[in-house]
């Protein structure tokens, strides 16, 4: 079931516009659309070892240019957006990023750049918490490019034997990730309730 998709993944990694698709979406994910750019930094990376770095490259710029967006959005437009903010699934991950920002300051920044939690929370948190904004670049800088960067190492590094493993195992691990992600949401409802 998984094989098809890995396959057809992989033949849209090498489209002639991906780049500019993988730009588009890193900027999106910075500042208000959930899906992380590592979808399509991975496969790219693997499809095109020798563009890996200029790959975690772009990422990086279109990430950090989609996080001044969304410090904008909380820096200008926190007050127009904090109903939907409160009513939204994002409500709790901002509460968290606020007692981050308390605790941590402008490395909370870089915590969440690298880190597989919300960015997008992070970048209107910091804008709405109106952080210094020269740190705020400088720290979505170095923590979304230690990121893409060891996304893009990794998988250039591997090559063409790791894209072979990987499609000989892709159904098991999708089926994995499946039913990680089915107890993952179980799980977060039962201590939601209790």
């Amino acid at each position: 079931m998984f094989k098809p998709l890995y396959d057809k993944v992989l033949n849209w990694s090498r489209h002639r516009h991906a780049g500019r698709y993988l730009a588009a979406l890193s900027f999106a994910e910075s500042s208000f659309f959930p899906i992380p750019p590592d979808v399509m930094l991975a496969p790219m990376a693997l499809a095109q070892p020798k563009k890996a770095w200029q790959l975690a490259l772009l990422t990086t710029v279109a990430s950090v240019l989609g996080g001044i967006l969304g410090y904008a959005i909380g820096y200008f437009m926190f007050d127009s957006i904090s109903d939907w903010l409160q009513t939204s699934r994002y409500w709790e991950k901002y509460l968290l990023a606020e007692a981050f920002f308390q605790e941590w300051g402008v490395w909370a920044v870089f915590i969440a750049g690298f880190s597989p939690i919300p960015y997008k929370v992070f970048t209107i948190a910091a804008g709405a918490l109106q952080m210094a904004f020269l740190p705020f670049v400088l720290a979505s800088t170095v923590g979304r490019g230690a990121r893409f960067f060891l996304v893009a190492l990794l998988l250039a590094a591997g090559g063409e034997k790791l894209e072979s493993k990987l499609r000989m195992y892709i159904d098991r691990i999708g089926w994995a990730t499946v039913i990680l992600i089915v107890i993952g949401l179980i799980a977060y409802q039962f201590f939601k309730t209790s």
